[in-house]
């Protein structure tokens, strides 16, 4: 298992948000508590961030996240995806598509995922989770 982290989508918008109004939050308290660990985000989140508004510039985005290893997808992770999206389907418990590959991610590359939502990421058998708020 490789070691390090990888941030979900909501922990990075909610990084970003407290960063630019310069108020402390969960998300830095997390980073406080792991200053020594490997972070990293899927490409996944990676292409969330440059559709939303607040990371619209692709300089603002880039510079956001030069701090994170970016994971690609590769065959495991594909592999990983539809193991995943056939247990999930199989029972009744589907995600969304860009859930889904950054859950498949993180079990590919054997990493913990952080997010606040837990119960949603729970529900992919062997992924472990970590909450931050």
């Amino acid at each position: 298992m490789a070691a390090g982290l990888i941030l979900e989508t909501t922990f990075l918008i909610d990084l970003e948000r407290e960063l630019q109004r310069g108020e402390h939050g969960p998300a830095q308290d997390f980073l406080e508590i792991h200053p020594d660990e490997l972070l990293a985000i899927t490409f996944t989140t990676a292409g969330e961030l440059a559709a939303g508004t607040r990371l619209a510039v692709r300089e603002r985005w880039q510079g956001f996240l030069a701090s994170f290893e970016v994971l690609p997808c590769t065959s495991d992770v594909c592999w990983a995806y539809g193991q995943t999206y056939r247990y999930l389907k199989a029972n009744g418990l589907l995600i969304g598509a860009n859930d889904l590959w950054i859950g498949a991610t993180a079990l590919a590359f054997g990493r913990p995922l952080v997010t606040r939502n837990t119960r949603h990421f729970q529900r992919i058998p062997q992924l472990t989770v970590v909450s931050y708020a």
